[in-house]
């Protein structure tokens, strides 16, 4: 059982979601600028796709009954794609390529493949079914139906499949406006020497990369120092400034972490500590009306909260239709000896074995090893109060169901 000061994931996944209001700016953007986006509106089919019969090969179109034997079928049209086809002269048969439109009269299309050119017509050295190698009208969309729901997240697919339908505009939720917020007086970007005492702030460029990866607009990226005025200022300009605001490190117990302090005598704070490793200093609260997520400062712990605490939130503030993770079932190639009271999520990989893949773990599960994120493809879980042995099934998210 967890500490009673400790959230379990369930239940603090339900708080932040009952707290993540759906952005209700709309704005329309070019097709091709649409790339994940979130759609607006419903899209109902504006007419048949594709409009009319075509052939799905290149080939011959053709009436099964004109088939007699040998005797070579003259063919008496050609047919490219884009044009209207003339009805079909019976007993021939017509040239006829991908996507073009069949001409009434014929039945079937044979596929080039399967014929023999003759100077008296085609020899059809195939059986010959009706329908076949012809693709309906209406056979992907019908006039009327939905195809895509509001919602849904713009991937090239749906792009595709409004281009079908002659849709070159789309209604889409304005993008989550974010800002980044890094803690510690010993952060230093990239680019710069490093004095005594101070890194590289890391935390930041992974922030970023998942928000761009998710669909949001990093509006301001700063870096907070160990001051408990200079925290509050900075919080309320980046809360008047984004729709959310994300922080990272300042939610612990320590002297020098000011964010939840912040949090709590200036704003609100609804959740803090949550029965997750790495990740246990979670926090939320809002400060001036807008949402503030702060995670910890540790850089595998700021990976692993923003995939399972963080992107469920995100989804639901972009407005995006609801898809439960899914998983994997997989062996585990890996041993955790000392069981913990809090769900672990193991930064590992599928790696394949003999009999079958298996999920391996970073030798090193320190919440301050970045590399482990690299290496690995994705996070095993380990139950509360549960020990692994090889062989053991453990589920498996990959970072890419996670991000999706």
């Amino acid at each position: 059982m967890a500490k009673p000061n400790l959230t379990p994931l369930e239940d603090a996944l339900d708080h932040l979601l009952s707290e993540a209001p759906v952005v209700a700016q709309i704005e329309t953007v070019a097709l091709a600028d649409s790339l994940g986006r979130v759609l607006a509106e419903n899209h109902y089919v504006p007419a048949d796709v594709p409009p009319a019969d075509n052939s799905a090969v290149d080939g011959y179109a053709l009436r099964k009954q004109d088939l007699h034997g040998d005797r070579p079928i003259p063919v008496s049209a050609r047919i490219p794609a884009g044009e209207a086809p003339k009805p079909l002269e019976p007993g021939t048969a017509a040239r006829i390529f991908t996507g073009s439109e069949i001409p009434e009269g014929a039945d079937s299309v044979v596929m080039q493949e399967r014929i023999e050119v003759t100077e008296s017509g085609i020899l059809v050295q195939a059986e010959v079914d009706e329908g076949q190698n012809i693709r309906r009208r209406g056979q992907d969309l019908t006039r009327g139906d939905l195809a895509l729901a509001k919602g849904t997240q713009v991937r090239p697919n749906e792009m595709g499949l409004l281009a079908s339908m002659g849709v070159a505009r789309v209604a889409v939720l304005a993008r989550l406006k974010v800002a980044i917020l890094s803690t510690g007086d010993e952060l230093v970007d990239p680019g710069l020497p490093l004095g005594p005492g101070q890194i590289y702030n890391s935390n930041r460029f992974t922030l970023m990369g998942l928000l761009t990866e998710a669909g949001c607009e990093v509006v301001l990226c700063e870096t907070l120092r160990d001051k408990r005025e200079a925290t509050r200022e900075t919080l309320q300009r980046a809360a008047e400034a984004a729709d959310l605001v994300i922080t990272s490190g300042g939610v612990s117990v320590g002297e020098e972490d000011h964010v939840r302090a912040v949090l709590e005598e200036s704003g609100s704070l609804s959740l803090w500590k949550m029965a997750i490793k790495p990740g246990k200093p979670v926090a939320f609260g809002a400060i001036g009306g807008t949402p503030v997520l702060g995670l910890p400062g540790n850089p595998g712990s700021v990976l692993v909260t923003f995939l399972m605490v963080g992107m469920p939130y995100i989804r639901k503030r972009q407005g995006r239709n609801p898809k439960p993770l899914s998983g994997e079932r997989i062996p585990a190639d890996f041993t955790i000896d000392s069981p913990s009271i809090r769900r672990e999520f193991v930064r590992a990989r599928k790696e394949s074995r003999g009999s079958g893949p298996v999920v391996a773990a970073y030798p090193n599960q320190s919440s301050g090893i970045l590399s482990s994120t690299c290496w690995a493809d994705g996070l095993a879980v380990v139950p509360e109060n549960s020990t692994v042995s090889p062989g053991d099934l453990l589920t498996y998210y990959s970072f890419a169901e996670l991000l999706s």
